[in-house]
């Protein structure tokens, strides 16, 4: 491994290290937040989280092996949490609207959402640089993820204001919906193998 590589790999680490404290705290607010609401949206994106911290550790348990055929076991990995969080936020969300669900207004959720679109923005960004450069799927496809974390993020954003501004509840189980089939989409392509795009 030259010193080219090595530093992009270190870059990688980083990158990865810091979105996994990223998400641990949003993880953890977006739920709490979301259970005192009673925003099946915002729990469901607290989760999505989860499977956000799962593949930055499974890229840094990668990016810290020698073995590069440990990479498309990890990918699969990834997608395996995908599929297991999609089924439940399908199952969690179809109940709040069969019970028709009423969330309250989350501040907190809110200012947390707009952090995360900008943060995961720039996570994703740097860490699809990085794993193009590098040649590596793993990381590529965690970076494309984080792009998705700050899309969802952004959806669910607009879903709680339209539950605050205009009252609209079914808006918050219909984004959960949303989530979940974002979720399987990426569950998908991370085990069949497609290759990320890279722009």
């Amino acid at each position: 491994v030259g010193p080219g590589e090595s530093n992009l790999r270190r870059r990688a680490l980083a990158l990865e290290l810091a979105t996994i404290a990223w998400n641990v705290l949003e993880g953890i607010l977006a739920i709490v937040a979301g259970l005192l609401a009673g925003s099946v949206a915002l729990v469901a994106f607290g989760l999505d989280s989860s499977v956000e911290v799962f593949a930055s550790a499974v890229v840094v348990w990668e990016l810290r092996g020698v073995d590069r055929r440990r990479e498309r076991r990890a990918v699969r990995a990834i997608g395996a949490a995908y599929f297991v969080v999609a089924v439940y936020i399908l199952l969690d969300s179809g109940n709040a609207l069969r019970i028709a669900n009423r969330p309250e207004a989350s501040p907190i959720g809110m200012v947390l959402l707009a952090a995360t679109v900008l943060v995961m923005a720039a996570l994703g960004i740097a860490k699809l640089r990085v794993g193009r450069e590098l040649r590596s799927a793993t990381v590529t496809a965690d970076g494309r993820f984080s792009l998705v974390d700050g899309s969802l993020a952004g959806a669910v954003l607009a879903g709680l204001a339209l539950t605050a501004v205009l009252g609209w509840w079914w808006a918050d189980a219909l984004l959960a919906i949303g989530i979940s089939l974002v979720a399987f989409r990426e569950g998908r392509e991370a085990w069949i193998g497609r290759e990320p795009e890279t722009t």
